[in-house]
């Protein structure tokens, strides 16, 4: 299952432009006013794993499957668009069903490229971004608590503990601050998880720099300043720019090495941007491999190993025997799986053992 993530920002702050780059596309279109992207545009791109590329080239299987982000380039936002300003509330719900939220924020100077507001601010971008999607949650909560208030009065359990915890976002959201900032517990979230909360969504910020920035982005002051906005949301910000992107997005594997080198850098953008965005949901990868297929399948962190293997199919968690589990460090380190296995590196494990990052694994089940 792919990843999804929104990308959302101001206008005219290069998300097409960095969108195409990463999907390697011109899908939507980029020119210089707001609103160019009408409906939101959708790419798939491969999460980039060194592991997964070592175990295909060691096991050479007959096909390889990575893991994926799903990415979604959703028009820019103004203000006001949580009560209809621009496109309003239509690109707000394309929002809605992403699992969460690559936030470009412009960090860039140039005359002929117009900024809504005038100025260069990423505080400020980012506060308008933050409002719009916080209004637009009120709205959603104070109509669902409105809807409730039969229901609790008679007593109803169920209808107490949702009002409870819409009770504690709704002032939350009031003050100014996204539902996220509540730390709510699992049970809370999953109370209130089919209103699919925008402020709830996880948030990685992207600086768009200019290419002259990149190679030591402590010089951009913008970004230094979208850097503090990120830390304060307890979030990242991830330098890149989009025309260094779209320029390597037309460019052979061998052209590009060159040209990143020339420009003092060791990868593209993008790839710590895919990365990133694969881990902000707390993802890791485990491997299957053999000569048929090698594949990573991503899971959430902690999940044991009967729910991992219901990821390959739902038959393999109902008859779950153990697991097969080799750490790719030590197949790498032996040069190969059976190499591994040969040195006891192999280990059987039950349906108590929580699958780590880089694991391979083989289930054993009975169906």
């Amino acid at each position: 299952m792919a990843l999804q993530c929104g990308i959302v920002g101001l206008p005219n702050v290069g998300k097409s432009t960095i969108f195409n780059a990463l999907t390697r596309s011109h899908a939507a279109e980029a020119a210089n006013y707001p609103f160019c992207t009408i409906d939101p545009n959708v790419g798939v791109v491969e999460v980039p794993d060194p592991r997964f590329d070592w175990l295909v080239e060691k096991v050479k299987p007959k096909s390889k499957v990575p893991a994926a982000v799903e990415f979604v380039d959703i028009a820019g936002l103004v203000k006001g668009a949580a009560s209809g300003e621009g496109l309003g509330n239509k690109f707000l719900s394309h929002i809605r069903q992403v699992n969460a939220i690559l936030h470009i924020v412009r960090c860039f100077e140039d005359e002929n490229i117009t900024h809504v507001s005038g100025e260069v601010n990423p505080a400020s971008d980012v506060e308008i971004i933050e409002i719009e999607l916080i209004l637009a949650d009120l709205e959603q909560v104070e109509k669902r608590l409105l809807n409730l208030q039969k229901r609790k009065k008679s007593g109803e359990k169920d209808a107490i503990k949702i009002c409870e915890v819409l009770e504690k976002v709704e002032e939350t959201l009031k003050a100014g601050k996204s539902a996220l900032s509540l730390n709510l517990s699992d049970d809370e979230i999953l109370l209130i998880k089919d209103l699919q909360l925008l402020t709830l969504k996880p948030v990685l910020f992207i600086g768009n720099l200019d290419e002259s920035d990149l190679a030591d982005p402590a010089k951009s002051a913008a970004f230094q300043k979208l850097k503090t906005v990120a830390e304060q949301r307890n979030s990242r910000a991830v330098p890149i720019s989009g025309k260094i992107e779209a320029e390597l997005s037309q460019l052979s594997k061998e052209e590009a090495a060159i040209f990143l080198e020339d420009l003092g850098l060791k990868e593209p953008g993008l790839n710590l941007v895919i990365r990133e965005a694969y881990s902000l949901l707390g993802y890791i990868t485990f491997f299957t491999a053999g000569e048929v297929e090698v594949r990573a399948w991503n899971i959430i962190k902690g999940t044991p190993a009967p729910a991992a293997a219901s990821v390959i199919h739902s038959d393999i968690e109902k008859g779950f025997i153990r697991a097969e589990v080799t750490a790719f460090t030590e197949i790498q380190a032996a040069g190969s799986q059976k190499a591994a296995q040969e040195a006891g590196k192999m280990r059987l494990e039950g349906k108590e053992y929580v699958v780590q990052d880089g694991d391979v694994v083989y289930f054993r089940f009975n169906v």
